[in-house]
């Protein structure tokens, strides 16, 4: 990154490893002298490099809170042990942030719409009439 003045401070709290999620968890305290808040993408590389990860992308951080007075900010992480199961595990709007997957595209009122006009059928009928309101368009 351009703005590399100033030192960061990377300490992992509280890791624990998930075998069920296939996945390591952990919360994230970051310090900095002299400087803003730290772009989630130096600290995923960071991270990366500490836990010999091969991809960045297999860490994933959120939440991040800057203490008041700043200097500090904490957050949680995860490290996953491959892409596929990051794909089926984690929340698609985070991978949505990473670019590994697509928006739904559409406004919120055409799905209210088409969620109505799916109460009035069962079974197949159904299925045949979420296809007919996509071929409207």
């Amino acid at each position: 990154m351009a703005d590399t003045k100033g030192r960061i401070n990377v300490r992992v709290r509280k890791f624990m490893t998930n075998p069920l999620l296939q996945r390591k968890q952990f919360v994230v305290e970051v310090s900095t002298s002299d400087r803003g808040t730290v772009p989630k993408k130096v600290l995923q590389s960071k991270i990366a490099r500490m836990y010999k990860v091969k991809d960045d992308n297999l860490v994933i951080l959120w939440g991040f809170n800057t203490v008041f007075g700043g200097g500090k900010a904490r957050g949680f992480g995860v490290i996953y042990d491959s892409l596929e199961v990051m794909k089926k595990v984690e929340l698609r709007f985070r991978l949505v942030r990473l670019g590994l997957s697509k928006k739904k595209q559409g406004s919120r009122k055409q799905l209210k719409e088409r969620k109505n006009r799916m109460k009035k059928f069962r079974g197949l009928k159904k299925a045949k009439a979420a296809g007919a309101g996509k071929k409207k368009k």
